[in-house]
């Protein structure tokens, strides 16, 4: 199944791999290796932020549609045609 955090863990995982391999200075390896935390941290956050987002936005659309499909259709049908009825003068 697809999860974000998966991907994520992924993708910075070889981030620290490439660090790892090819930084040789200490001090601006552990540097970027703590930047590459607060990425994941950060996307984390804001690919779970976007996920509620749209749960919700489909959440209420549904919602939405199921409200308007509880409109009684024959019902409407027939008061339109009740106030079509011609008006009889009194005699």
């Amino acid at each position: 199944m697809f999860t974000a955090d998966a991907i994520i863990d992924t993708v910075q995982t070889s981030k620290k791999t490439l660090v790892n391999t090819f930084v040789t200075n200490e001090t601006i390896k552990d540097s970027m290796i703590k930047f590459i935390d607060t990425q994941a941290e950060y996307t984390k956050k804001a690919a779970k932020v976007g996920l509620d987002t749209v749960n919700t936005l489909t959440s209420e659309t549904v919602k939405a549609v199921q409200e308007a499909t509880k409109y009684d259709y024959v019902k409407a049908y027939e008061d339109f045609f009740k106030a079509l009825k011609p008006v009889t003068a009194k005699k």
